[in-house]
């Protein structure tokens, strides 16, 4: 937040979130979000109704929540490289600003390559040092399905995990 100079963070969790398997129902999964965001008071959910994250139709919903504002998404960089093969990204990168979060083991000279192929029109865009580049939602799952500790894993949210026995039954990644 501090990187990005914005004033507050809202989380888009999707119902079926792409690309991703062995993931929890989505209620478990705003739950768990929660209890990691709960210290944060500048830190907010939004639960929309689409199952996945749309340009035609969850971003005027977003942009509607939030008239006057100036919009600016928050990607790690391994979202960089299909972020172009987003239905109607032309429109997302037209009006809304993107900071991008660098990963472990991002190569920075790809990333800007990989950004200037983007149709970016009026967009700014600025890439930053991620806050925990080494953490990711897959080793956080891992983590929960093997029962061990992973960098980026909160106590809350094991916590949550185990009292609903969840991840136990998924298949690991």
């Amino acid at each position: 937040m501090r990187a990005a100079n914005l004033d507050e963070v809202y989380f888009l969790p999707e119902r079926r979130p792409r690309h991703k398997l062995g993931v929890e129902h989505f209620g478990h999964r705003v739950a768990m979000l929660r209890q990691a965001i709960k210290p944060h008071p500048k830190f907010h959910i939004i639960e929309l109704t689409d199952i996945s994250f749309s340009v035609e139709y969850t971003l005027p919903k977003v942009k509607t929540q939030f008239a006057g504002d100036q919009l600016v998404f928050l990607f790690g960089s391994d979202v960089i490289p299909t972020l172009g093969d987003w239905p109607k990204v032309d429109r997302l990168l037209k009006d809304v600003e993107l900071v991008i979060g660098l990963r472990q083991h991002t190569d920075l000279k790809r990333i800007k390559q990989q950004i200037e192929q983007l149709p970016i029109q009026s967009s700014a865009v600025s890439i930053i040092s991620s806050y925990a580049p080494t953490i990711s939602s897959g080793k956080v799952r891992s983590a929960l399905r093997r029962g061990t500790k992973a960098e980026g894993l909160l106590t809350s949210v094991e916590r949550y995990s185990n009292q609903n026995w969840l991840y136990v039954s998924l298949p690991v990644e």
